[in-house]
């Protein structure tokens, strides 16, 4: 918002014969104008119809779709090298929009993928951030678990695996500390809404990549398989 200026009443002063002339009052100092702010386009997130994550400026330049999986290495991998140079920057600044889309590979990452998803779009990007970085410590677990327990499992619905899969390998625990109430981990897992929507989503996918992480950018394959290759891409794109 532009300040107005300050002005100030000049006063007259009478003069007298023996007096010297009278001094002009000084001006007030100009009010510093604040500088514009700058939007912060990782704030703008939404869901599709299909259920993908957007995340950034719908005018970017550069579209890029991301192709992920919770229990891929190369997965965390690249989230964590990209966390700064993609979101903190190129995001933020409106030059990239994002688009993440789930290519789930098994129970462990589809429970993953409901639980970060039950925080809504605007808790999303943080939940995942969190899952991929603690991903050696749970996967870990929860491979262990689901092979001890999978048999004793079957007779269960879908979700209810997922949901047991969840507890088993540490993900529930790891979203409580993230905050998350018992009765909301309760509710990710209530529904099939967004386990179908993953479960196609997921179909899709794999119609279309050979694995995970998978690129795209304004509708063309690239990027390899990590933040080394994709950064010259984006930035021949037009993020620059």
């Amino acid at each position: 918002m532009r300040l107005a200026r300050l002005s100030l009443a000049l006063f007259a002063v009478p003069l007298l014969a023996t007096t010297a002339p009278a001094q002009q009052a000084t001006p007030a100092p100009k009010a510093a104008a604040k500088a514009p702010q700058v939007r912060d386009w990782r704030t703008h997130v939404v869901q599709t119809q299909s259920g993908a994550i957007l995340t950034g400026n719908p005018a970017a330049k550069v579209k890029l779709v991301e192709y992920l999986s919770y229990t891929c290495p190369h997965c965390a991998h690249f989230v964590a090298e990209s966390k700064a140079p993609l979101h903190d920057d190129l995001v933020r600044r409106g030059l990239v929009r994002v688009e993440f889309r789930h290519a789930v590979r098994d129970p462990l990452d589809m429970a993953a993928a409901l639980l970060a998803r039950c925080t809504g779009p605007k808790g999303f990007s943080g939940a995942s951030q969190a899952i991929f970085a603690a991903q050696a410590s749970w996967f870990e677990q929860g491979r262990t678990w689901w092979q001890a327990n999978a048999a004793g499992l079957q007779s269960q619905p879908g979700l209810a695996r997922l949901k047991a899969a969840a507890n088993g390998s540490g993900l529930t625990a790891l979203m409580q500390k993230r905050g998350m109430s018992a009765a909301a981990i309760n509710q990710c897992f209530a529904a099939p809404g967004d386990l179908n929507k993953v479960a196609a989503m997921t179909k899709a996918a794999w119609g279309t990549i050979k694995g995970t992480p998978s690129f795209t950018i304004n509708g063309k394959a690239g990027g390899g398989s990590d933040w080394a290759a994709l950064e010259p891409e984006l930035r021949a794109a037009g993020a620059r």
